[in-house]
């Protein structure tokens, strides 16, 4: 079969793994179903980036995987250099700026991991690709691979699948929750911390991430956000994604109701509080089951429990107090800290200026002592 024809089949499914927030799927002029992602990096570019298999076999049978062993469908598979040559192809064609590789497991994680690696190094040392490559480590690779995938990537990420071995066992009995998947992310941890910078690509090392299967466990979101929670304060994790099972025919699970998109929206919103807003998961509301109410964003829950600390003076609060109103995020809160050095906020257009939203922050703040004109009740 032809490469753009591999590609065809190979990239068409491939957006179920982890990667850079895909916001759509464009096909290129004159090239036939070739599927990128207008993808947005960790610091803000964005980028056209291709997502792909190097196979499509696989020989484990997780239970809602559209890729698992046991489902009849036409299978392709790329030789490293083949696929190699085809990313640097497009890259030099300026069809793309970027790849995500990964793989169905065939044969084993350790030999699977190999060719991944063999298409990187190719891409990297013998065609001098230079664009952003994002790679996939294998459940069950060894640490040499690790070090290996790190100094030839920008992103690196694994599949914990679940929140818990208890969770994953309903997912992907076949797997190992902590020696095959969380191992590998403590090692890319470990490696950061231990191994000097300069021995990776661009002398830095890569970001990580990792992806959850919403709803197919029947696992809760405390749950999720809890191992979240570890992930990004003990191994420096960059981002964790949410992706909502979804039925797959031939599947195991292919009668499961599919899960509500609020959730995943959800899931995000109380990730990034953790993450950038210094919350902890304790602070965090959730209802009877464990979930994250659907009804509410969890900032605007934290501060409907918290009324008595509002409002806030925005011209003398400090960086904590700025980051726990309802609107205002990090980068809000730095330009306000810089402004306020020769500047006092008195009109709420000051701060739709900067991209705020004043009917969002109005029932929360004080502008030099007064209530903004757009005050709305509290609660």
């Amino acid at each position: 079969m032809e490469p753009l024809e591999k590609l065809k089949l190979l990239s068409a499914n491939s957006n179920l793994e982890s990667a850079e927030d895909t916001v759509c799927i464009n096909t290129p002029p004159r090239q036939k179903s070739i599927y990128t992602h207008n993808a947005i990096l960790p610091n803000g570019k964005r980028i056209k980036l291709l997502k792909s298999l190097l196979s499509s076999f696989c020989e484990n049978n997780c239970f809602y995987c559209p890729f698992r062993a046991g489902r009849d469908f036409h299978r392709e598979t790329f030789r490293p250099d083949e696929y190699a040559r085809l990313i640097m192809n497009m890259y030099q064609a300026g069809i793309i700026q970027g790849a995500f590789i990964s793989s169905g497991i065939a044969g084993s994680s350790v030999r699977v991991q190999d060719k991944l690696l063999e298409t990187a190094e190719i891409l990297r040392y013998k065609l001098h690709y230079s664009g952003y490559l994002h790679l996939k480590l294998m459940p069950g690779i060894e640490f040499a691979q690790v070090e290996q995938a790190m100094r030839l990537a920008d992103r690196v990420s694994l599949n914990l699948e679940a929140p818990n071995p208890e969770r994953l066992a309903i997912l992907a009995p076949e797997k190992s929750f902590n020696s095959q998947l969380l191992k590998p992310l403590e090692w890319v941890q470990e490696i950061r911390r231990n191994h000097p910078s300069g021995q990776a690509w661009k002398k830095r090392w890569p970001s990580s991430t990792t992806q959850f299967v919403v709803g197919g466990a029947g696992e809760s979101d405390n749950e999720l956000l809890k191992t979240t929670q570890y992930l990004y304060h003990k191994l420096g994790l960059s981002r964790a994604y949410f992706s909502l099972f979804r039925p797959i025919i031939n599947t195991p699970f292919e009668n499961h109701k599919p899960i509500p998109l609020k959730r995943e929206q959800r899931l995000y919103q109380a990730s990034f509080l953790m993450r950038d807003y210094s919350f902890s998961l304790e602070e965090l509301y959730f209802d009877r089951h464990h979930n994250l109410p659907l009804d509410i964003d969890p900032k605007s829950a934290w501060a409907k429990k918290h009324y008595i600390t509002y409002p806030v003076e925005v011209n003398r609060a400090d960086k904590h107090e700025l980051l726990r109103i309802p609107g205002i995020g990090p980068k809000s809160v730095s330009t306000i800290l810089k402004a306020r050095k020769s500047h006092q906020f008195k009109d709420i257009a000051e701060l739709g200026k900067l991209g705020i939203s004043a009917k969002r922050v109005a029932p929360y703040i004080l502008l030099a002592g007064k209530k903004p004109p757009l005050q709305l009740a509290l609660f």
